[in-house]
C-alpha cells in the first residue's frame, strides 16, 4: 500500500511536470501575441536606449508586434531595473540595461529596491562598446607608455573625468591607476554630454568615453585617443592599443543586454535570446552599431550570466579601490 501511494504521487508528479511544460511551450510558441514593452533605466540617446531601439525594430519586424522603448532614467538605472524587476514575469516587459545592474550597483549601494541575482534574469547578451582613453592636446603623451611616464613622475597632478562616481568610467580609471600605482584626481561630470566638452575644453585632461563621442574631436585634432579599455583592440581605431596589452586580462568595456522578471517561462527567454542573436548578426544592424562604435554579440542569456559572475568580481574590486559607496 505504501509504495503504491509513492508510486501515485510520483505519477502525479511527472503529470503536473508534463502539464507545466506543455503550458510554457505553448506560451513560447504563441509570444507575443501583444505589443512588447522594453524598459531603459537611462535617457535617450543613450548606449542602452540605441541598442534596445536598433533591436526593437528587427523584432518588430520578425514578431508583427510593437516593440516599445520607455526611458524611465534614475538613479544609476536603479529605477528602470527596480519596474522590471517588480513586473509580471510574462515575457512582455523587459528591461535593457547595461553590466552594471549586476556588476556594479549591488556593490556600490548599501540597499537596492531588489535583488539583481534574484529578481532579474539575463536573456541576451547583445553588444559590447568599448571606451577610449582621451587626452586633451597640451598633454605631452602621444602613446599609452607614455602617459604612464608622465603621470608616474608626477603623482597627482593629472586629473581625469568621469560620468559620475561609481560610473564605469571612474572604476575603470581607479583600476587603471591601482594597477600601474598611478595616482590621477578624480573629477565626476553628470555623463560624457559633460566630461567629453571638459576634455575638449582643458578644463579636464583626460576621460574616458565611447567612440561616437569622440571621433569627431580626435579627427580634429581637438583630443588624442591613447587607449581602450577592453580586451582586443577596435576596428574603428586599430593603431589605438587596448590598456590588456600593458595590463593583463584588464576589460572593463561595458557590456548591454536584456533582461526578463525572474519566474517568466523558460521557453520565452530562449526565443527571445534566439532571435536577438538573429537580429544583431543582420548586416544593416551590424553597420549602424560599428558606426556606433558598438561590437554586436547576441550570445544567450546562460553566457551573459556567466560573463556577469565574472564582471561582478573585477568590479567589486574596482568599487573597493575607488572608495565609492552610495548610501
Amino acid at each position: 500500500m505504501h509504495s503504491k501511494f509513492h508510486g501515485w504521487v510520483r505519477l502525479l508528479g511527472l503529470a503536473g511536470l508534463a502539464f507545466a511544460s506543455a503550458v510554457f511551450g505553448q506560451a513560447a510558441r504563441t509570444y507575443p501575441d501583444k505589443p512588447v514593452r522594453v524598459i531603459v533605466g537611462y535617457s535617450p540617446g543613450g548606449l542602452p536606449d540605441t541598442i534596445a531601439r536598433l533591436i526593437g525594430q528587427k523584432l518588430s519586424e520578425r514578431w508583427s508586434q510593437q516593440f516599445v522603448v520607455e526611458n524611465k532614467p534614475g538613479a544609476n538605472g536603479i529605477l528602470g531595473a527596480e519596474f522590471v524587476a517588480k513586473a509580471a514575469p510574462d515575457g512582455y516587459t523587459l528591461l535593457m540595461t547595461d553590466n552594471s545592474t549586476h556588476a556594479i550597483l549591488p556593490f556600490l549601494f548599501t540597499k537596492l529596491p531588489y535583488d539583481a541575482d534574484r529578481d532579474l534574469i539575463p536573456v541576451s547578451l547583445t553588444a559590447r562598446a568599448p571606451l577610449f582613453l582621451a587626452v586633451h592636446p597640451s598633454v605631452k603623451a602621444n602613446s599609452f607608455q607614455e602617459l604612464i611616464a608622465l603621470v608616474k613622475a608626477s603623482p597627482g597632478k593629472y586629473s581625469y573625468g568621469s560620468s559620475g562616481i561609481g560610473s564605469t568610467h571612474h572604476l575603470c580609471m581607479a583600476y587603471l591607476g591601482a594597477s600601474l600605482n598611478l595616482d590621477m584626481v578624480h573629477v565626476p561630470y553628470k555623463g560624457t554630454g559633460q566630461s567629453v566638452p571638459a576634455l575638449v575644453g582643458g578644463q579636464v585632461p583626460m576621460v574616458l568615453s565611447g567612440y561616437p563621442t569622440l571621433a569627431a574631436h580626435a579627427k580634429e585634432g581637438r583630443v588624442k585617443l591613447l587607449a581602450i579599455n577592453s580586451l582586443k583592440r577596435s576596428e574603428l581605431a586599430p593603431d589605438v592599443p587596448a590598456i590588456a596589452e600593458t595590463i593583463s586580462g584588464f576589460d572593463f568595456a561595458p557590456t548591454f543586454g536584456l533582461f526578463t522578471p525572474a519566474g517568466t517561462p523558460r521557453g520565452i527567454i530562449v526565443k527571445i535570446g534566439a532571435d536577438v542573436a538573429q537580429a544583431v548578426k543582420l548586416p544593416d544592424v551590424v553597420e549602424r552599431m560599428k558606426n556606433l562604435g558598438i561590437d554586436p554579440i547576441g550570445a544567450s542569456g546562460d553566457e551573459w550570466a556567466k560573463l556577469l559572475k565574472s564582471d561582478a568580481e573585477r568590479y567589486s574590486k574596482a568599487v573597493k579601490i575607488s572608495g565609492a559607496k552610495v548610501e
